[in-house]
Formats: C-alpha cells, sequence, structure tokens
C-alpha cells in the first residue's frame, strides 16, 4: 500500500532503541537518527536526513533525497522498483550493493528480527527467496563507514551489531524459532 502507517518525522533524533513498521512511514523518516536499529517497508522523502549513526532498513520503495547529510550510520534499501539510484542524494554518501558478509547478516537479521516482531509478509518473502533478493538491496553509507565491517570487505564480522538493545558489539540476534543459551542470555537479553 501507498498510506504511510508511521508518521512524518518518525525516529526524529532517535539516539536508541529498536523499531519496526509493518507498513509504510511518511517523510524524513529517521532525520537526525544516532542510535536507532529500524525497519520499515518504505518510506517518503528525505529518509535517513543527518542520520549520525544507528541502521535503517527499508523493504519498499523510498521517496527522494535518501541520506542528504547523512555523515553516519548505515541504511539498507530494497529497490523493488530499480528506481532506487535516482532517489539517493549522492553529495556526501555512497552506496552499493551489499558486498560483505558481515553486511549480509547484519541486514539479514535485522529482517528476521522484523519478521519475528510483526509477522510481515513482505519480509518472510524476502527471508524465503534470501538468495535472490539479497540483490536487489542498495547499502547507503558515508565517509565515515567506509571501512566498517559491514562496508568494507577488511574485517571480521564479530563485531556486527544488529540491535540498538545489544549491550555489547557481538551479534545477538538468532535465526526464527531460536533460543538463547545462558552466556548469550548474560550478554544480549534486555
Amino acid at each position: 500500500a501507498d498510506s504511510s502507517i508511521v508518521g512524518n518525522a518518525c525516529l526524529y533524533g532517535a539516539t536508541g532503541g529498536d523499531f519496526h513498521a509493518n507498513g509504510r512511514a511518511g517523510e524524513r523518516f529517521c532525520v537526525r537518527n544516532s542510535g536507532a536499529y529500524a525497519v520499515c517497508e518504505g518510506t517518503g522523502d528525505h529518509c535517513c536526513e543527518y542520520m549520525t549513526g544507528g541502521v535503517v532498513v527499508a523493504l519498499g520503495t523510498v521517496g527522494r533525497n535518501v541520506g542528504a547529510g547523512m555523515t553516519g550510520g548505515i541504511g539498507y534499501f530494497y529497490d523493488e522498483d530499480g528506481r532506487f539510484e535516482e532517489r539517493v542524494n549522492g553529495e556526501i554518501v555512497k552506496y552499493q550493493r551489499v558486498i560483505t558478509a558481515s553486511g549480509e547478516i547484519q541486514l539479514k537479521n535485522m529482517i528476521e528480527r522484523h519478521f519475528e516482531q510483526t509477522g510481515s509478509e513482505k519480509a518472510e518473502e524476502i527471508l524465503d527467496n534470501w538468495e535472490d533478493e539479497l540483490n536487489k538491496f542498495w547499502q547507503v553509507y558515508p565517509p565515515s563507514e567506509a571501512q566498517s565491517a559491514v562496508v568494507a570487505d577488511n574485517m571480521l564480522g564479530d563485531n556486527v551489531k544488529v540491535s540498538a538493545r545489544a549491550p555489547s558489539e557481538q551479534l545477538c540476534f538468532l535465526p526464527v524459532g531460536a533460543g538463547l543459551d545462558a552466556e548469550q542470555t548474560g550478554r544480549c537479553a534486555d
């Protein structure tokens, strides 16, 4: 659907937390985000504008001016209509397909978490066809993230963070249906 289920400027200036919307977000989604990990199913104009941290995943089309003034954080965008490149503001940010194992882990785990939290049919479709669907994602990043494990294939994935709630930089989310062992519970659970 083209209608937004969360309003304009949702997560404006967010400093942390996890957010999952089983539908589209309005304009200026995650503007000035500095720490939230957010998944939605499309956005209006100006997504990730002036973002300084956190991670955003959009599982649907986005409006124009994506990443304008973005100086930190990572964005993943599902390009279902093949027009994403014309919607990015490339003055600061760069974009590429997801090329690292760490980037794939981060993206897939966030989508799995989104499915777990919302029952999203879109997330389920993407996960059920992961090998094909991964190639439809663009990763947007500013220069400050160019050497991070999720962007550059020069580091191990042990430091991939997939949630704002994880107290450490270690991977905390498991595939849907899996459970945490005692060590993971102490490190990852709220």
